[in-house]
């Protein structure tokens, strides 16, 4: 196995762009907009091939074509692997999961070329596909590393074992799993996801962080008493924001999490920057926990 990639991600909050092709940015204003997110203290921005139906990377790579310059200040990530029915890409009839090695080759090359970056930090497979060869997968890393296109690679929504299974076929190590954690879906806390990378002295990206939004408007019983859960510990720093006090409850947990920021709106990126500076003891850490799972701790 491959030496350890402990500490390869860049500080503790990432920038998403699956929801770019919404927030109407003029080329300029992305621009303005990257800096204003490293203003932030966030190097890290998370794309994906598919995201705006495989548009937004080129979206962003134009704006980065406005100052090439701030390329060497960014950790660029982007996904492959996920495909469906797109105008971009009319040769695609079907919904399915490409992790063949001629597919990762092709759609990290597309990815360099949309986002105008020259090489990437980081390429995830975006989802397993059920056949997918590792043997595929691995092939497929050594090209890119090899050729400088790639310096790290992780997965997305993998299971444990199946993070275990395709690292021992590789010859670089798998530095991260992006996966959905949130109050709403803390699933990961107790079924070996995160357990395996702390095993493994790894982070994890958090996609959905906030949950779909579904604690700023609760629809039921369950997103309620976790909204509460949450302001009954805000009360103690003075603080209400409730997007806040999700990423600080994410970012409290010692598997190191790294939340992934999906707005365009400068402030709820600084609403997340400023969790960094709310604690959660375990004690009050567990009082959301067990809010989300609606009974009391054994």
């Amino acid at each position: 196995m491959a030496s350890s990639a402990e500490g390869v991600l860049p500080g503790r909050l990432a920038h998403g762009y699956w929801r770019a092709h919404e927030w109407g940015l003029s080329d300029n204003a992305c621009l303005k907009l990257i800096h204003q997110v490293l203003e932030t203290g966030i190097q890290c921005f998370d794309h994906a091939a598919c995201y705006g139906d495989f548009r937004n990377e080129a979206e962003f790579g134009r704006a980065l074509a406005l100052e090439p310059a701030l390329r060497e200040r960014l950790y660029l990530v982007s996904k492959c692997g996920i495909l469906f029915p797109n105008d971009e890409l009319p040769h695609i009839q079907s919904h399915y999961y490409d992790n063949s090695r001629a597919h990762i080759i092709w759609s990290a090359e597309r990815s360099i070329e949309k986002l105008q970056c020259g090489y990437l930090d980081l390429l995830l497979i975006h989802r397993p596909s059920p056949c997918a060869h590792p043997e595929e997968i691995a092939a497929a890393f050594d090209d890119l590393h090899c050729r400088g296109l790639v310096r790290h690679f992780g997965v997305s929504n993998y299971s444990a074992q199946k993070f275990s299974m395709l690292q021992s076929w590789l010859d670089q190590p798998l530095v991260t799993n992006q996966i959905e954690i949130s109050p709403l879906q803390p699933a990961p806390f107790d079924d070996g996801s995160l357990d395996y990378l702390l095993e493994k002295r790894l982070r994890p990206m958090a996609w959905s962080p906030l949950g779909g939004g579904a604690l700023f408007k609760p629809q039921n019983e369950r997103s309620t008493r976790v909204a509460q859960a949450l302001f009954a510990h805000g009360e103690t720093y003075g603080e209400n924001r409730l997007d806040t006090l999700v990423y600080a409850w994410l970012l409290a947990h010692p598997a190191g999490i790294m939340p992934i920021v999906g707005s365009g709106r400068l402030e709820r990126i600084e609403n997340a920057s400023a969790a960094l500076n709310i604690p959660f003891s375990e004690q009050e850490w567990l009082s959301v926990y067990t809010a989300a799972q609606g009974k009391p701790l054994p």
